[in-house]
């Protein structure tokens, strides 16, 4: 008989006075009993409705009656059947909005913990277990891949699987996008990103650092080195500024510089050749999980006192419901309906504080959110040393401006098939963030796989263009 409790199992914490001072992992898995016993709050539903949440169609109610059995081995290769980094996925997805939202347990109550359990058998196998790498019958057709974050990995790992020889070229020195250099250690330990690397090149996928497409090569000289197709999965790694007085002080931070010198270059170590200034007092602007994790960085960092600046109400926010509350346990102070206005400074160009403008909210704009409108006369200034944005991304025009015949948006997007990813160009695919701008780890993974799909196809074809 399933548990019919109403409310998930909780998994522990750190402590929120301890987990401020460090970089250690905030939220912990499961032990095997308490995941069995989530696991039989599933109703194994015949109609799958989670499934349908799910951007990579994992085989959600098979792999949590595994776990209710206690076979978790058999549980995690049902999860890699379609998911390629089951570990990442159970950290950072936002289940709450995608398979847990599909779940029949949350109708009357709390629905089944499905990101906890998908993280506890990764884990849990990654601690116990060996992958075992399938024996594949390898081809000699060549496959780049372009970006070795979320959508380049799985798209790469797909391709290896049908015997492609896969080449990955990552622009920084190590692999892992965004899951290395975006997000912190405390959301999403590196060493369980490189163990996932590790088993992509275990598969035989090549993977080259250091090699920024567009001036290292172009796409057009890897496709006259004989790769049969591209997949551009670069990203989208250009910071939104805020185009206000006062962005060019010194003390003012895109949130990538920010998170990529502490999570990728260790710059909260002593010995961190790629330091980060000591602030007192920060504002962190935007509503997104990039404005939660800088924010969180910063006061792991010493800051005394840290704000984050949303021009909307606490409802309109973008960032995961847990980010925001990890956040506020932190100590860090959220500005609803705020607005910047004006980055002031000192005659020796430091930032000093920065104006801001109170927010009332109208109707809906175009994202389905109350349009924000200055309420008259309600300036303030908070006084501070730092200044973070993160109020978006881009994909950085690098690609589009060194590859003929490659359409884009307006938005620098590159444009692709949403089935296939094929673009305007034959032979190369896109996909994840270079696509759609800023979005979500899971949804890249599920656009590298639709990739790989379609470039299987492609290549067995006779490379006709799918487009």
């Amino acid at each position: 008989m399933p548990d019919m409790s109403n409310k998930k199992y909780e998994a522990n914490e750190q402590p929120a006075d301890i987990r401020r001072h460090n970089f250690k992992e905030v939220t912990l898995s499961y032990d095997k009993e308490t995941a069995i016993k989530e696991a039989n709050r599933c109703l194994n539903c015949k109609t799958r409705p989670c499934v349908s949440g799910c951007p990579v169609n994992v085989n959600i109610p098979e792999f949590i009656e595994a776990v209710a059995k206690g076979d978790l081995k058999q549980a995690y290769y049902i999860i890699t059947k379609t998911n390629t980094l089951p570990a990442v996925c159970g950290r950072v997805c936002p289940q709450e909005l995608q398979c847990e939202s599909k779940c029949v347990r949350g109708i009357k109550g709390e629905s089944v913990a499905i990101g906890r359990l998908e993280r506890f058998v990764a884990d849990y196998f990654r601690e116990n277990y060996q992958i075992e790498v399938p024996k594949i019958d390898k081809s000699s057709d060549k496959v780049a891949i372009l970006g070795a974050g979320a959508a380049g990995l799985t798209c790469a790992s797909d391709l290896a699987k049908k015997g492609y020889d896969v080449t990955v070229f990552e622009a920084m020195h190590v692999a892992g996008g965004v899951l290395v250099y975006g997000i912190p250690e405390f959301r999403l330990p590196k060493a369980i990103v490189q163990n996932e690397i590790d088993g992509l090149v275990k598969l035989g996928v090549k993977i080259e650092t250091n090699m920024v497409i567009g001036k290292s090569y172009s796409i057009d000289d890897l496709l006259e080195m004989n790769y049969k197709a591209v997949f551009v999965g670069t990203g989208a790694g250009l910071p939104a500024f805020l185009n206000i007085d006062g962005e060019n002080l010194n003390g003012v931070f895109s949130a990538n510089e920010y998170l990529t010198r502490i999570n990728l270059m260790k710059a909260y170590k002593e010995d961190s050749s790629t330091p980060i200034m000591k602030s007192k007092k920060v504002a962190v602007v935007g509503g997104g999980n990039v404005a939660m994790d800088a924010a969180r960085c910063a006061i792991r960092m010493g800051a005394d006192e840290v704000h984050i600046i949303y021009r909307r109400s606490e409802k309109e926010m973008p960032a995961r419901v847990e980010e925001i509350e990890h956040a506020k346990q932190e100590g860090i102070i959220i500005d609803i309906l705020t607005n910047p206005v004006q980055i002031i400074g000192d005659e020796n160009g430091w930032v000093t504080g920065i104006l801001c403008a109170k927010m009332e909210l109208s109707e809906p704009d175009e994202s389905g959110r109350r349009r924000p409108v200055t309420i008259k006369d309600s300036n303030f200034l908070i006084n501070l040393d730092t200044v973070i944005i993160a109020i978006g991304t881009s994909p950085n025009p690098l690609i589009k401006n060194t590859t003929k015949g490659l359409d884009v948006n307006k938005k620098g997007c590159i444009v692709s098939n949403e089935q296939t990813g094929a673009t305007s160009k034959i032979g190369v695919f896109a996909g994840g963030d270079t696509v759609t701008g800023a979005a979500t780890v899971i949804g890249a993974m599920g656009a590298g796989k639709k990739a790989a799909e379609a470039i299987d196809e492609y290549i067995r074809n006779g490379c006709k263009n799918e487009q």
